[in-house]
């Protein structure tokens, strides 16, 4: 991993990544190092769902407005 992750290229990817993330966490044979940096990536792509999301449903809100 870089120290500058990419963006996702969608919500969609985001979420798979995030849960390949949560799979190799979850078998818990990483080494500690490992283990940070896929948790940091994990944080900031559940982050970034998150602030999408919130996006999506002020849209939907605006639509629904007018």
């Amino acid at each position: 991993m870089t120290e500058i992750d990419p963006q996702p290229a969608s919500f969609e990817a985001a979420l798979k990544e995030l849960e390949a993330i949560v799979t190799r966490l979850e078998q818990g044979d990483l080494p500690l190092e490992e283990t940070l940096a896929l948790h940091a990536r994990g944080q900031r792509l559940a982050e970034w769902c998150a602030s999408h999301l919130d996006q999506a449903e002020l849209k939907l809100r605006t639509l629904s407005a007018d």
